[in-house]
């Protein structure tokens, strides 16, 4: 029986998303910029979807430009907010531990002559709003920050840093990483704070190659890709109306939080009874749940577990089997990184999963001390 606890990595389309993706692919492929009548009609598709994933934030359907995925948006936000900006200063601030689309961005603005804060999180992998503060500067005109880490579930206060920084510099854009925080934690941009807010379908039980970027009425930002004039002539190109229809489906869907959160701290028990010399990391999101099993080589437990079809990671997938620069920049030290695991809650999950895990890792355990 499989065990899928990966779902900070990806999620299993839910039934809802799939029949939405299908429908559009059968009846309604018309291309959402023609005049004829398939076209006015997957036209009207798109923008009720978009309502509905608006919807979800609490943003107007104008503030909602569709692309392929969250890293994309990143790329987006990151790059192309900070370019519009360019006059007012070149100086941004971020963190240690932001998802590489945020990162690898930030490079490439760096080499292009922009001054790059990197703010130091606390030991769970929050960036604090003082730290913020402390960075800020005349000439900032962007701050990226993630609302859940990807690898460690810590929660960064958007809301109050957004309250801060807008009474020092009302003129900076905030853009958040919502990637993992979207439908995990509320999220509303009446109250959240950020000018740009990243989201992704594939996270929330959707298809893959779909995310949106809320960007904020009236901010300027130049466009990604030129050419027609869809999405507001911000993102020129084709909308992908199937992958769109599966993302709104999943937005109007409940993700089923308290159980979620029940299902990790019963996780927490069940696998520290079981492991006494297991370790975890405190953190408030409710799917993300890191553990280590000092002394352990996260790839020898993970090939473990996966011979019993049992799916976990041990750090983000983008990452491709890397060390995890996030636990490194909380000063994790290297026996505990080296061991350490992410498992991924989604509402599909259950505690027989999770006893799996106990009693997989536990076998691996009593096999290693023969």
């Amino acid at each position: 029986m499989e065990h899928y606890l990966d779902n900070a990595a990806t999620t299993k389309p839910s039934t809802e998303a799939i029949n939405a993706f299908v429908e559009a692919c059968e009846s309604n492929y018309g291309n959402p910029s023609s005049t004829h009548t398939k076209g006015r009609t997957a036209k009207a598709k798109l923008e009720e979807c978009r309502k509905d994933i608006a919807n979800s934030l609490g943003a107007k359907p104008e503030e909602i430009v569709f692309t392929s995925c969250g890293s994309e948006s990143d790329n987006f936000a990151v790059i192309m907010g900070t370019k519009s900006k360019k006059r007012q200063g070149k100086h941004i601030i971020s963190s240690l531990v932001e998802h590489d689309a945020v990162r690898k961005s930030l490079d490439l603005l760096e080499n292009e002559g922009f001054e790059i804060t990197r703010l130091k999180p606390d030991n769970t992998g929050a960036v604090t709003v003082d730290s913020v503060l402390d960075a800020l500067r005349d000439d900032t005109v962007l701050i990226s920050l993630m609302a859940v880490n990807n690898e460690t579930g810590a929660v960064t206060d958007i809301t109050g840093i957004s309250k801060a920084v807008k009474l020092k510099n009302p003129n900076v854009l905030l853009h958040c990483d919502a990637v993992q925080g979207f439908k995990k934690i509320p999220i509303n941009v009446k109250t959240f704070g950020a000018d740009m807010i990243s989201i992704s379908g594939h996270k929330i039980h959707a298809v893959k190659g779909v995310g949106a970027l809320y960007i904020k009425a009236k901010t300027k930002i130049n466009p990604l890709i030129v050419g027609g004039e869809q999405e507001r002539g911000l993102r020129a190109g084709t909308e992908a109306l199937p992958q769109i229809s599966a993302f709104a489906a999943a937005c109007k869907q409940d993700g089923e939080i308290e159980k979620i959160k029940e299902l990790k701290s019963y996780a927490i028990k069940t696998l520290t009874d079981k492991i006494p010399e297991l370790t975890y990391l405190k953190t408030e999101a409710p799917h993300i749940l890191n553990i280590s099993m000092p002394g352990w080589r996260s790839e020898v437990l993970m090939n473990f577990l996966e011979t019993k079809e049992i799916y976990v990671s041990k750090s983000s997938a983008c990452k491709q089997g890397k060390r995890s620069h996030v636990l490194e920049a909380i000063g994790t030290n290297n026996a505990t990184i080296d061991g350490a695991i992410r498992i991924g809650l989604s509402r599909y999950n259950t505690k027989e999963d999770i006893d799996a895990l106990a009693d997989g890792l536990f076998e691996a355990r009593k096999l290693a001390h023969r």
